[in-house]
């Protein structure tokens, strides 16, 4: 890009706000991740603010925990597409966050819809009558997203020249390429987020993630092939008198977060087995494998593309209901040398742990649970 074009991208939307007799639609929604912020996304929603009095921004994957593929929270990411407007615009944008149901579309749509409803609404439009606008770019089938939603209209708009949001957090986060970022590649509110951010603990860890990950990948390499492997891991989801059982992760990828007790699949071991080998290996759950097998109640395959920033990985999960006895307590745990802690968590507080678990173990967990998490 030159710098012709990135001081013309660089400039923030800056007309007044024309009439609302101008617009074609009464609102205008802008779908993404915004990890981080670019010119793509700042150009997304100038188109918005030139379709709609009213414009929504829905950020997406919110309530997840820190990771290299999402390295920023909410609060983060509102900052910087605002930083990106004018007061003006400002004004007449409003951010909010919606969760990711990586195995049910459904739940995910509904998601963003009423989270749209419910502002339309605030502004005195009944949902059913407001003419409303999808703004986005349809660049590969990673946006195949922008054809769920019939009942607004989609106004396509064209590719933007832009460092991709992949490419950043790739540069970004190795400490000897972050160089390589220049200043103006991005919008000013997300280079001055990005400088500040690099001064604290979460992009320290964030750095010694994307290290350990690297290397992981490099090792796990077929030999000789250009095609990298595909994992097999197993899961526990395990409750017990309305608590679940969690273990808390010591090490990278998600060093802190808590997860399913599980890991890989031994060579010659068969699912269950394995599943079972890694939740008694991980938190001495005091329950024989005879008892464990009798308290089998479901299983399913979870096998989103990207489920697992250590590559493609597919996990079978295991759900045990045991049974409960009100005379002894809950079942002891302990965890093991692999394990920061193990703990069984009230089911009303796992609801409310999102953002503390691991990858997309809270979404594994809640499809056994019948669904009740929060979107």
């Amino acid at each position: 890009m030159n710098a012709t074009a990135n001081r013309a991208a660089a400039a923030r939307v800056s007309s007044p706000s024309p009439s609302s007799s101008s617009f074609t639609h009464t609102h205008a929604v802008v779908i993404g991740r915004f990890q981080p912020v670019h010119f793509g996304h700042q150009r997304l929603i100038e188109q918005a603010l030139r379709t709609a009095q009213r414009v929504i921004v829905v950020v997406g994957s919110h309530g997840q925990p820190r990771s290299v593929k999402n390295p920023f929270t909410f609060d983060e990411r509102e900052r910087m597409v605002r930083a990106s407007l004018n007061a003006d615009a400002q004004m007449r944008v409003s951010v909010v966050g919606v969760g990711d149901a990586p195995y049910n579309d459904q739940l995910w749509i509904a998601g963003i819809q009423s989270a749209v409803d419910r502002l339309v609404a605030q502004d005195g439009v009944a949902p059913e009558q407001a003419r409303v606008a999808l703004v986005g770019h349809l660049k590969d089938a990673s946006s195949y997203y922008l054809r769920l939603f019939p009942r607004w209209e989609f106004v396509p708009h064209e590719n933007v020249q832009s460092i991709h949001a992949t490419d950043v957090r790739q540069l970004y986060f190795h400490p000897e390429m972050r160089g390589q970022l220049p200043a103006d590649a991005l919008p000013a509110g997300t280079a001055g987020f990005l400088a500040q951010f690099t001064q604290t603990a979460d992009y320290a860890a964030l750095v010694e993630e994307r290290a350990f990950l690297a290397d992981y990948r490099d090792r796990y390499r077929y030999a000789g092939s250009e095609f990298p492997p595909i994992f097999t891991t197993v899961d526990a989801v395990v409750v017990e008198a309305g608590h679940i059982l969690l273990v808390q992760r010591k090490f990278h990828p998600g060093k802190g977060t808590w997860a399913l007790p599980g890991g890989f699949v031994g060579q010659q071991e068969r699912l269950l087995d394995a599943a079972i080998r890694e939740l008694k290996e991980e938190t001495r759950l005091k329950v024989p494998v005879p008892v464990l097998q009798g308290s089998l109640k479901g299983q399913q395959v979870f096998d989103a593309p990207d489920r697992s920033q250590r590559g493609r990985t597919i996990t079978y999960a295991f759900f045990f209901e045991l049974a409960h006895n009100q005379w002894t307590g809950l079942t002891p745990v302990r965890a093991n040398d692999d394990a920061a802690a193990t703990r069984w968590v009230p089911l009303a507080e796992f609801l409310d742990m999102r953002e503390r678990v691991y990858e997309d173990h809270y979404f594994i967990a809640n499809h056994f649970l019948g669904g009740l998490g929060k979107n």
